[in-house]
């Protein structure tokens, strides 16, 4: 696995945009400001907050019953402060899957061109293993994996392919997706379930929720 840290891949992406390289206008999207710097896994905080999560409030409760922390779109765009005028379309994998169901040969011809090593002798379909990615296309699949809640590492399938075709050259993304909506409600599911499930992949968030709302814990 080569994907870049978190602070490696937003010092390229602010390179690319200072130079005039960031043609997709990758830096200018919403996509990388949900990309938080990843922390150690840590099981026992996450099941502290599993165990202390209150569904109807999308909170986690500190022993005494206060609210630690809310887990709702409005609480991790203040974190981030990420404010935008722009409307923000809804993102679940119901419509990534329907949005990947309807991509064009000509939609998958053009994410070649532009994200995978022009080596490459074929045209390259859903998925599209990593090893066959540019160094853009690597990093633009770290940064929806990490969203979507995919280990960075995992080939591109067809709903990392339906995000990275938003991306034309000389053209702003044509969707802003509501990305701290989706975090949320992934959050809310696998806290819900994750004693049955054993699964959390939003650790980072978890701690950065703890770190912004309850500095004086720390």
């Amino acid at each position: 696995m080569d994907s870049k840290f978190n602070i490696h891949m937003l010092n390229e992406l602010k390179a690319q945009h200072l130079s005039g390289a960031d043609i997709l206008g990758i830096w200018d999207s919403n996509l990388r400001i949900f990309n938080l710097p990843q922390v150690n896994v840590l099981p026992d905080l996450i099941h502290r907050c599993s165990a202390n999560y209150d569904p109807c409030q999308r909170a986690v409760l500190s022993p005494s019953g206060s609210i630690l922390f809310h887990i709702t779109p409005e609480a991790i765009n203040e974190m981030l402060y990420f404010h935008t005028a722009k409307p923000l379309a809804p993102l679940s994998m119901m419509d990534l899957l329907k949005k990947a169901g309807k991509l064009s040969s000509t939609q998958i011809i053009r994410i070649n061109q532009l994200f995978v090593e022009p080596s490459s002798e074929a045209v390259r379909t859903p998925p599209i293993g990593r090893v066959y990615f540019n160094d853009l296309g690597k990093m633009l699949v770290d940064l929806i994996s990490y969203v979507l809640g995919y280990r960075s590492c995992e080939d591109a399938d067809e709903t990392i392919l339906a995000i990275m075709s938003i991306f034309s050259p000389g053209m702003p993304p044509a969707v802003h997706y509501d990305y701290a909506a989706y975090i949320t409600n992934k959050i809310h599911e696998q806290l819900m379930n994750l004693e049955r499930e054993k699964v959390f992949r939003y650790t980072s968030y978890i701690y950065h929720l703890f770190l912004f709302y309850q500095p004086d814990s720390f």
